[in-house]
């Protein structure tokens, strides 16, 4: 049996929800492409690395074009994501990244949050479908932040509901653009190579929760105290 999770006290771990919880980035990456080609767009080649760590309202106007209005932009953004779920849905189970749940068990009860571009329904769709809700204290979407991911933004939010420090969060990121936005925070950060075998910037990269790293790395991490003003 896997040994019991910690953390030092003062320290947290935050965890980006596609592609770190859930390996949904190939399904998000498909019903774009059937929703686009509702509208006459084949740009399939290109979908992946036009979607890949960003908010649903930038890859909107990317595919359709910057003169939408906010309401039209909402409106295919939803016409997608639950075009997402339905698809999704009948495998989420099987769609959960390795170990996850396991690892999760194991830290029940720390400090742990979600920050994540994703929208809304999405989130609730996948903590609740998965059961998982119960082991975040605090939950951040794209849309409880006004710049999304690379911008530092999120992640400094949920550091501060989780009372700690940003120093002293552990993120867990896929994305380019999540690494980006958890170096600026001043988080360490694990990469889980779900979406890129390569990430540059993170302090420990994974395959999953299941590496044998991983427990012992985070056992490693020490809280750092603010430095005093001379």
């Amino acid at each position: 049996m896997a040994a019991e999770g910690w953390l030092q006290p003062g320290m947290a771990m935050v965890l980006d929800m596609d592609g770190v919880i859930v390996h949904s980035n190939p399904w998000h990456t498909e019903a774009w492409k059937q929703y686009n080609r509702r509208f006459g767009m084949e740009a399939a080649e290109t979908v992946a690395e036009r979607m890949y760590g960003r908010r649903n309202d930038e890859i909107v106007r990317d595919f359709f074009g910057s003169d939408l209005s906010a309401a039209e932009i909402a409106a295919h953004g939803a016409a997608k994501e639950q075009l997402y779920r339905e698809m999704i849905g009948p495998r989420l189970a099987e769609s959960l990244v390795p170990g996850v749940r396991e690892f999760l068990e194991r830290h029940a009860g720390l400090p742990v949050g979600l920050a994540t571009n994703a929208e809304p329904a999405n989130v609730d769709f996948i903590l609740d479908g998965a059961g998982l809700r119960p082991y975040f204290r605090e939950v951040v979407d794209g849309h409880q932040v006004e710049k999304p991911k690379p911008n530092p933004e999120i992640y400094l939010r949920a550091a501060m509901l989780l009372w700690v420090r940003p120093e002293n969060c552990i993120v867990f990121e896929d994305s380019f653009s999540g690494v980006v936005a958890a170096r600026a925070a001043g988080a360490r950060i694990v990469g889980v190579k779900t979406t890129h075998r390569e990430l540059p910037g993170a302090d420990l990269a994974i395959d999953n929760f299941f590496d044998p790293q991983l427990e012992g790395w985070l056992r490693g991490q020490v809280r750092q105290e603010p430095r005093r003003a001379r």
